[in-house]
């Protein structure tokens, strides 16, 4: 009988979740995985990718096993990460912040960081990084406060509440912030019907007819009034009233159309350079668009 469970290839050279997953050596890691592995048709490991609870399992394990967490919990509606593609994300910041020459003293501003504060936890225990997470959400905060604080990490994650949903960066960045980077996973759907929709075609994809999200999600993790393309634009227009505040602002962009749309928008702003990186796991296909506004020598003096 085989011991591992096949996760998705195509990651990041530096990811170790390019291999298949060990769920012995997971269980280990966080025994109640346990409940939720079974043998499969081919005689192989695996969990029901579709089951919610498996989901924050299997994510919560690789937490425990890889990345020096010991504390981990939230509700059951927010969104689960999933960890492989979440630090990818993180690897592909880490080497447009080297190719800067930004190698030390690195401290990322986490846009929307959600109630399972992943972006930080992955960014300071694979790259020793300092995050500010910032949400609308009180509640999300607060329970990622408390993985914050149960981690021992409050020296190098902090987190602060946008409390005007209309905004991004205004009422949080302030004219003295410095900031190596920012990132952002933003919403992806126009509405809840939307969001519903796509959900089902996945479901689908996997078996199932259950109407039910295998990775959850509340409203402000899943749609924004207008949509990816809408909240992008909005991210883009602030960045550009902070421009010396931040090296490299950067958000995932899950339509390509979307991530075109904003090249002609970045110029018309100011942005002095702009990277597009694409990122794929599996048959997902994704890309992080980075752009700054800083001058040569405001980079060379950064």
């Amino acid at each position: 009988m085989k011991t591992k469970g096949k996760n998705s290839g195509q990651l990041h050279f530096n990811n170790i979740h390019n291999d298949d997953y060990n769920f012995t050596d997971l269980c280990e890691a966080y025994k109640d995985l346990k409940n939720f592995v079974f043998v499969n048709q081919y005689g192989t490991e695996t969990i029901d990718f579709a089951n919610p609870k498996a989901v924050k399992a299997i994510n919560t394990a690789l937490l425990f096993k890889y990345y020096n967490i010991s504390f981990w919990d939230f509700p059951d509606d927010n969104l689960c990460p999933p960890i492989p593609g979440r630090v990818d994300y993180i690897h592909y910041l880490s080497d447009l912040l080297k190719a800067s020459k930004i190698n030390e003293n690195v401290s990322v501003l986490d846009i929307g960081t959600g109630a399972s504060c992943i972006y930080p936890l992955l960014g300071n225990a694979v790259y020793n990084w300092s995050f500010v997470g910032t949400d609308i959400d009180k509640k999300s905060l607060d329970r990622a406060e408390k993985i914050v604080k149960k981690n021992n990490l409050t020296k190098v994650i902090k987190l602060k509440q946008q409390k005007d949903a209309t905004h991004i960066f205004d009422g949080i960045l302030t004219a003295d912030d410095k900031f190596s980077a920012t990132m952002c996973n933003p919403p992806f759907y126009k509405s809840q019907e939307e969001a519903m929709q796509e959900n089902a075609r996945k479901l689908e994809g996997l078996g199932k007819t259950e109407v039910t999200r295998n990775f959850s999600g509340k409203q402000q993790e899943l749609w924004y009034k207008g949509g990816e393309k809408a909240f992008i634009h909005t991210y883009l227009y602030e960045s550009s009233m902070f421009k010396t505040n931040c090296f490299w602002y950067s958000t995932l962009v899950s339509k390509k159309e979307n991530a075109e749309s904003m090249l002609s928008s970045l110029k018309k702003l100011g942005a002095t350079k702009i990277k597009t990186i694409p990122m794929s796991q599996g048959n997902k296909v994704t890309r992080i668009v980075a752009w700054t506004f800083l001058t040569e020598q405001e980079q060379l003096n950064w």
